[in-house]
């Protein structure tokens, strides 16, 4: 076990994606501003490193962490900003696990006693080609890579995680590793009509019953070669559980009207963000579908437990939202503080919704916390009173729709209402969001 820094944000540079530096092997670590984002030897002492960074309201020699009985202590090395541990100003502090750092306008973590695996230092330049399978955590990469190997065998998985974690992702990614050449086939099991499970899962003859125009594969056939994934397993219908049971045991599926079964070659992928023992135990899962689905286990934990991958986070999501534009995109201290501090009960999803709202409401300036949803900073902001009169309503909600440019959700918040709220009165007025943009 042993200590590690991560960088988790750039004020300046949130498209950027994070970084670590692991402690074992050096006594002290220099930060100060560079050119760019890069860790390199200090020349006249064997056991320490500098680490740079591009930030301007870093000083040359900023901050230097350095070991102390039992632990590191962070010194401001008489910087012209001030160094920060907690959201308080130091001269020097000895850190404990957890400690949010703030040396200029970057944010770093202290983490102490993590598993000593994995790069020595790790800076990603470049988003990871399958999203989701890429952590600075050292545990976390270890259990990556391990899934990664478990991808390449026939062995059936379950992802275990909250909602918006990333489960979908992850499915991706096992059936691009496995290198399987039919495709991914996602099944929403709580969307599965009871009455209808077998034509959904196995597909049906033309003519096998009323309305029944055509033939069509269902949804296990059209997986053939490739991955099924289980979305949300426990919420399957007890008729779905003993339809897939079949197919589990048999590898083949009749479908609706046929007389002869057909074979199917399938990786199964389940995810959940239940206990499916405890469900087995009640009587809400069989067991013996629990017994076939489970083979490897993979709990993908929630954003708050993995703050340090916020960073690497923010910058995969900013790229995807503003593409070419990400690199543009700054936070002023403020907001980078409020989105390393808040809980993210929607996890990444709701990470990736915040950022598009505060796009869109900064309008190329700095992201600062009146852009982001009131979760994040914890004020609301007071709203004016929605008049009564129609053509006041009216009057008002066009004035918005021209502030924020067709933004409803904007809108919504500026009006103290719901986005629904929202959308009947602008089909009462007759008014389209696309005409403000």
């Amino acid at each position: 076990m042993t200590d590690f820094l991560f960088l988790l944000l750039q004020c300046a540079r949130p498209a950027a994606l994070g970084a670590r530096v692991r402690l074992d092997e050096v006594d002290e670590l220099l930060v100060g501003r560079g050119p760019e984002l890069r860790v390199e030897p200090v020349d006249d002492r064997p056991r320490a490193l500098a680490l740079r960074v591009p930030d301007r309201l870093m000083s040359s020699a900023h901050a230097r962490l350095h070991r102390v009985l039992g632990g590191w202590a962070l010194t401001d090395v008489k910087s012209k900003n001030g160094t920060m541990v907690g959201g308080a100003r130091i001269d020097e502090a000895r850190l404990a696990d957890g400690d949010l750092i703030e040396i200029g306008h970057t944010l770093f973590r202290f983490r102490a006693g993590l598993p000593a695996v994995g790069e020595p230092v790790l800076i990603p330049e470049a988003p990871p080609v399958l999203p989701g399978t890429v952590s600075l955590l050292p545990e976390m990469q270890q259990r990556l890579a391990a899934l990664g190997r478990v991808a390449a065998s026939p062995a059936p998985v379950v992802l275990i995680g909250e909602s918006g974690a990333g489960k979908e992702l992850l499915a991706r990614a096992i059936h691009a590793w496995s290198g399987r050449s039919g495709a991914l086939v996602a099944v929403n099991c709580g969307a599965l009509n009871p009455n209808l499970i077998d034509s959904a899962l196995f597909g049906h003859r033309r003519g096998a019953f009323s309305g029944a125009t055509e033939s069509r594969p269902g949804l296990v056939r059209a997986a053939d070669g490739g991955t099924l994934f289980l979305d949300e397993i426990a919420d399957l219908p007890a008729a779905g559980q003993a339809a897939l049971l079949r197919v589990l045991q048999e590898r083949e599926v009749l479908p609706v009207g046929e007389t002869e079964p057909v074979p199917v070659d399938l990786r199964f992928v389940s995810a959940t963000h239940r206990d499916l023992d405890a469900l087995a135990a009640s009587g809400g899962l069989r067991p013996d579908l629990l017994a076939r689905l489970i083979g490897f286990r993979f709990a993908l934990p929630p954003l708050r437990q993995r703050v340090e991958d916020l960073g690497l986070l923010v910058g995969t999501l900013l790229r995807r939202v503003a593409g070419d534009q990400s690199g543009a995109v700054t936070l002023s201290p403020e907001a980078a503080r409020a989105l390393v501090r808040h809980s993210w009960p929607g996890n990444a999803r709701e990470l990736e919704r915040a950022l598009e709202s505060a796009l869109a409401l900064a309008g190329g300036v700095p992201i600062a916390p009146d852009h982001l949803p009131a979760e994040l900073t914890g004020e609301r902001p007071a709203a004016p009173p929605v008049p009564a009169a129609p053509e006041e309503l009216q009057a008002r909600l066009v004035a918005l729709l021209r502030e924020h440019r067709g933004n409803l959700s904007a809108v919504a918040r500026a009006m103290g209402k719901a986005r629904t709220q929202v959308q009947r009165w602008m089909k009462r007025f007759d008014l389209k969001a696309e005409d403000y943009q």
